[in-house]
């Protein structure tokens, strides 16, 4: 009788694995990056429940973060003229200083009123119409840009909203909020001598940028070089690190 057996050898590892394992961070190096993302991305109570977990000292005062969630939430249910207000009281510079992020908030406004009044059988277009009028049309012959995105705007009053050319279509689509409440929060974030995004942001694309950099110059390295976190996305680093919708991210 023949007998067969199955080798046990263990698979030759790849050299570039091994200079991965001699430059691994430190731990301490590791929960600053985390707590940094946690308040700059807005996140206190998971800021919090890490700093207790990892028993280290937040980077910054986890209540001041508060204003700036808020903020958010209101840009992501829609309520614009809270969000305007509340950054208004926090520093009313900032949009005095930014006249493109102003414009982009009375835009979205725009566009909220517009969702309201047109979703009944009979929309009653004036509070959208008025408020383009005494808000928008003034600052609009200012920029090209503003004028080509009021137009654009008020062509969603034209057309029915289940019949939009794409680029119209994304103007109802929730990532404009989204897109907008990052961008009031790197605002708010330079306004207060901050970094205006995370560090692990600029992490992952010099970690892409690296690998590019050393596939175009043909350095031995392996063809795939995950993130080494578990899920279907851990090749698309930078979608790893997109804000969720407000919600709080898992501490683990």
């Amino acid at each position: 009788m023949t007998s067969s057996t199955t080798s046990t050898a263990t698979p030759t590892r790849h050299p570039f694995e091994r200079l991965v394992d001699d430059a691994r961070p430190s731990k301490t190096d590791i929960n600053f990056v985390i707590m940094d993302y946690l308040v700059t991305e807005g996140y206190p109570s998971a800021a919090k429940k890490f700093a207790l977990e990892a028993n280290i000292q937040p980077a910054a005062d986890i209540e001041s973060i508060q204003e700036r969630v808020e903020i958010r939430n209101a840009l992501l249910r829609g309520d614009i003229e809270s969000a305007i207000d509340g950054i208004n009281e926090l520093n009313p510079q900032i949009l005095d200083l930014d006249a493109s992020l102003h414009f982009a908030l009375l835009r979205l406004q725009l566009i909220e009123l517009i969702r309201t009044c047109t979703v009944s059988s009979n929309p009653d277009i004036t509070a959208a119409l008025n408020f383009a009028t005494s808000q928008l049309a003034p600052r609009a012959p200012t920029r090209p840009e503003f004028l080509e995105d009021l137009e654009r705007t008020m062509a969603l009053l034209i057309f029915p909203s289940d019949s939009l050319a794409p680029p119209l279509a994304a103007l109802l689509d929730p990532s404009l909020r989204k897109a907008v409440a990052n961008r009031v929060n790197e605002a708010i974030l330079s306004s207060q001598g901050a970094r205006r995004e995370a560090k692990i942001r600029n992490l992952v694309r010099l970690r892409a940028w690296a690998e590019s950099r050393a596939r175009e110059n043909k350095k031995e390295i392996p063809e795939l070089i995950p993130l080494g976190l578990d899920g279907p996305d851990n090749l698309h680093s930078e979608s790893l690190f997109q804000t969720n919708g407000g919600a709080e991210p898992m501490v683990t």
